[in-house]
């Protein structure tokens, strides 16, 4: 298959030669998922990382109440993983489940460490990652601790308008902390 994608994904984020990068995806392997299918459960222990090249997938966990609280939202294309359970091989806590059809790129950890301990650009790389994935994280906590649910829902319109398209509302307003009902007067208000 044409990993045409993965290897944009690299480059899109800083330069490296073509030989470096199909030397790092020389492992990953295609597969397919439908939306609603698992991608990692909870308690499991991550032995893979995945990159979706096409659709969204969503983290999530129960809270006390047995409801679904989405934690993230992922649209293609971007790894997704629950990195602490990757590398430190311990279980996850939340579910990442494929809000759409999905087409994914995998790996394994062995390929990782290789490419971590063999592959200067890959370290660069794996930094670049992080330091994005924390920035995104820090910024969601700052945005949920700070913003209005209106201005969330807005900032997310920005960001990604069409993500109302292809992730079900339910799931959009568990991401944005409100309930359903808020959502819908919120979505009411703002295109009045």
């Amino acid at each position: 298959m044409d990993k045409s994608s993965i290897n944009n994904y690299f480059h899109s984020l800083f330069s490296i030669k073509d030989e470096v990068v199909e030397k790092i995806t020389e492992t990953f392997k295609p597969f397919e998922l439908k939306a609603n299918d698992i991608v990692l459960d909870q308690n499991t222990i991550s032995t893979k990382t995945y990159f979706l090249e096409k659709g969204y997938v969503r983290s999530y966990l129960l809270n006390e109440d047995n409801e679904e609280i989405t934690t993230n939202i992922y649209a293609a294309p971007c790894f997704v993983n629950d990195f602490l359970s990757f590398f430190r091989q311990q279980p996850t806590k939340e579910i990442y489940q494929a809000v759409t059809d999905c087409m994914f790129w995998e790996t394994g950890l062995e390929n990782v460490q290789y490419n971590f301990h063999n592959i200067p650009e890959f370290r660069e790389f794996s930094r670049l990652l992080f330091v994005l994935n924390y920035h995104n994280i820090h910024d969601r906590l700052i945005e949920m601790a700070s913003q209005k649910a209106s201005t969330r829902y807005s900032n997310l319109m920005k960001k990604d308008p069409n993500i109302f398209q292809h992730v079900p509302l339910k799931v959009i307003a568990s991401y944005l902390g409100i309930k359903d009902s808020s959502l819908s007067r919120i979505r009411r208000d703002i295109h009045k």
